[in-house]
């Protein structure tokens, strides 16, 4: 296993981790878990540079990497969703357009077309993960908000210009 997938899977094992410790609920548990969950987002970015730079891209790779992402962002989401600091909607926003950008790439590739990241779902992820752990802090009540405004407007935007950019692949004719 090359480097990059060590990193995805180190990502992957630190999800129950941080999950645990915000649960279990110790003093000072919510900084933990937010050194756990930077360690597992910064993964993230050194494995794509490790994989493009070092040519490590491999199958593996681009299934479990934004599983993976998916899976740390989701289950900080549901969290804060939990103790009642993030709305339902937004959580429910993020996993729609998972789903349907997966959807919109599942269609491309039996179409022989792959769809590649967007700058806009690059902004999304990253701006979503400074949001989630700004959060991990005591801010205020209105940042918080800020954090789920931002969160749903990257989102939506990414989901969109995915489909404007592709609109081609889904020929509504057939």
């Amino acid at each position: 296993m090359n480097t990059a997938n060590k990193l995805t899977m180190l990502r992957v094992a630190l999800i129950p981790v941080y999950l645990i410790v915000l649960y279990w609920g110790f003093a000072g548990a919510t900084y933990v878990a937010l050194a756990i969950f930077i360690v597992a987002s910064l993964t993230d970015f050194v494995d794509g540079y490790i994989a493009r730079h070092y040519n490590q891209t491999t199958d593996f790779g681009k299934f479990m990497d934004p599983l993976a992402d998916k899976i740390l962002v989701l289950s900080s989401m549901l969290w804060f969703c939990s103790v009642g600091r993030l709305p339902a909607w937004a959580v429910a926003i993020v996993v729609a357009r998972e789903f349907a950008v997966s959807g919109l790439r599942l269609v491309a590739v039996d179409n022989g077309r792959v769809i590649a990241a967007g700058w806009s779902g690059k902004v999304k992820t990253f701006s979503t993960m400074v949001c989630l752990c700004l959060m991990h802090l005591p801010i205020p009540g209105w940042l918080d908000w800020v954090c789920v405004a931002v969160i749903a407007v990257t989102t939506l935007y990414s989901g969109v210009e995915y489909f404007v950019k592709n609109k081609d692949v889904l020929n509504w004719s057939k």
